[in-house]
């Protein structure tokens, strides 16, 4: 994976596995929410095998930004390959740029799918999933459900006014 500087401009290559070892924040990764007309978030759960966060509630869609791909690349990729969904037929947006100094693991292009069927998503790579309003997953986190450590913070930063 690329790695990139304060500005997001790639400054050299890791593996992802060096990358983790290391600690290191400075990589780029996509994430999206799938929402539906009533303001729901589908939130799916990871698989057990997941080698990061396992069961844990997810982001619709998320994936690391590979080395010489873009983030509107990584966005069209994923969501094909986790959710089935072409991005081109169905309204989308991007809703942010965030870094790590945001509090999050790296640095982060969100978008936002409109959709309000639930995609036929890989089993590989979840295990079930819920539609929940911004403030029903915070009483899902708040009753002990384990969630992917970014997905609290992005659901804070871009649906803030629906907890």
């Amino acid at each position: 994976m690329d790695l990139v500087n304060e500005k997001d401009k790639v400054i050299g290559r890791k593996k992802r596995a060096d990358i983790y070892a290391e600690g290191l924040s400075n990589f780029r990764v996509m994430n999206a929410f799938l929402r539906n007309s009533k303001g729901e978030l589908w939130i799916p759960r990871r698989t057990a095998d997941k080698a990061v966060f396992p069961s844990c509630l997810d982001i619709s869609a998320a994936g690391h930004v590979e080395s010489g791909e873009t983030y509107e690349d990584t966005f069209r990729r994923e969501v094909m390959e986790e959710l089935n969904v072409d991005v081109d037929a169905v309204p989308h947006r991007l809703l942010g740029k965030v870094t790590p100094t945001d509090g999050l693991s790296a640095f982060e292009w969100v978008y936002e799918i409109q959709s309000d069927e639930a995609p036929n998503y890989n089993p590989r790579d979840f295990t079930e999933f819920f539609w929940l309003t911004p403030r029903g997953l915070f009483e899902r986190i708040t009753a002990g459900e384990k969630v992917k450590s970014d997905l609290p913070k992005l659901v804070e930063m871009f649906y803030a006014d629906r907890l």
